[in-house]
């Protein structure tokens, strides 16, 4: 957390609102040159509009033109609509009024930029595992075709090397050159058996410049299963992002279209989770979505607002979008541990 503002009296306010909110890590510059080294390193920055030697209107693009940026909310006085809006434009996650509403505003909208950071970074992630997904079934195709292809021409020609080899016992040097001839046939019969089990598309370096299929990487230590979750999310990117956390907590994942879809397919008996982004709000706060008495999975509700409605409607557990990638698998993980208790 970085703060940049010269008034001594709105930093002792500042620090004191966001050391209650457990921001501990806070470091306070007073001018625009002086942020620029430690906004490198810092997540969230408070930046004030009027500084000793530039303004933040000046002083944002090159704030936000850093590699991994920081998520920069300007900090105006009363009556500074149009600078806001400037500083939205430019690309400020928000924007801050100095006035008597500053307490209470500035822990919640700290803590909503450091979601959507996380959030936008578990989208990148997203991207990333599709990315792979496609590559891994790009490779799958190919090795198919030389398994197709190769497998059975080069079984001929082992079998022939085999022949060789027993009908010429007695010729040393010959049989030295069909044993190399055999370890080579092997060797490429072992690739393309490795080829066909890819379950990974993990490269190294081969050349300067190129690289090459890991045949031998493994894909890293795998989570614990946790069984089965079922995700309804209209939003695709929040779907997509649930769905990433779970599958690196241990969940297989599946995702459903509409509510109807989630609870026919939360009856089966592998299912041990439903997420369910719901309006959370009305007469029927889960959207039609019905709870049996005796269900083995635990519910959890993403909500826009008051979580209370979906909890008094049986949700396990209750995350306000957006919700903290940083503990959504940890805080879903605790709602089933006591709903199995």
């Amino acid at each position: 957390m970085l703060v940049v503002e010269d008034d001594p009296a709105m930093v002792s306010l500042m620090r004191a609102l966001l050391t209650a909110e457990g921001y501990d890590a806070i470091t306070v510059v007073d001018s625009g040159a002086a942020a620029l080294e430690p906004a490198r390193g810092a997540d969230v920055v408070l930046l004030d509009y009027q500084l000793p030697d530039i303004t933040g209107i000046e002083i944002l693009p090159r704030l936000l033109s850093q590699p991994n940026p920081p998520s920069v909310i300007m900090v105006t006085g009363e009556g500074s609509e149009e600078l806001a809006a400037s500083a939205l434009r430019l690309g400020a996650e928000d924007y801050l009024v100095k006035g008597p509403k500053l307490s209470e505003s500035l822990p919640a909208m700290v803590e909503r930029a450091r979601r959507n950071r996380v959030l936008r970074s578990t989208k990148a992630e997203v991207e990333r595992d599709l990315v792979r997904a496609e590559r891994l079934a790009a490779i799958g195709e190919m090795t198919v075709t030389l398994h197709h292809e190769l497998n059975n021409p080069l079984f001929g020609a082992l079998a022939e090397v085999e022949l060789l080899l027993a009908s010429r016992a007695g010729d040393r040097e010959l049989r030295s050159a069909l044993e190399t001839v055999r370890e080579a046939l092997t060797r490429m019969r072992d690739i393309i058996r490795q080829a066909k089990e890819l379950r990974s598309a993990d490269s190294a370096d081969y050349l300067s410049g190129l690289r090459m299929i890991n045949l031998a990487g493994t894909a890293g230590a795998a989570a614990t299963p946790r069984g089965r979750a079922v995700v309804f999310a209209p939003n695709d990117e929040l779907a997509r992002a649930a769905a990433l956390l779970l599958r690196h907590a241990g969940f297989s994942v599946d995702r459903a279209t509409t509510e109807s879809e989630a609870e026919t397919e939360a009856v089966r008996l592998d299912t041990t989770l439903v997420v369910l982004s719901v309006a959370g709000a009305g007469t029927d706060p889960l959207q039609g979505f019905r709870l049996p008495p005796d269900r083995g999975y635990a519910l959890v509700a993403l909500v826009p607002g008051d979580p209370t409605p979906a909890l008094a409607a049986g949700a396990d557990l209750v995350l306000t979008l957006p919700f903290d990638p940083a503990a959504f698998t940890g805080e879903i993980l605790a709602a089933m541990a006591r709903h199995q208790a």
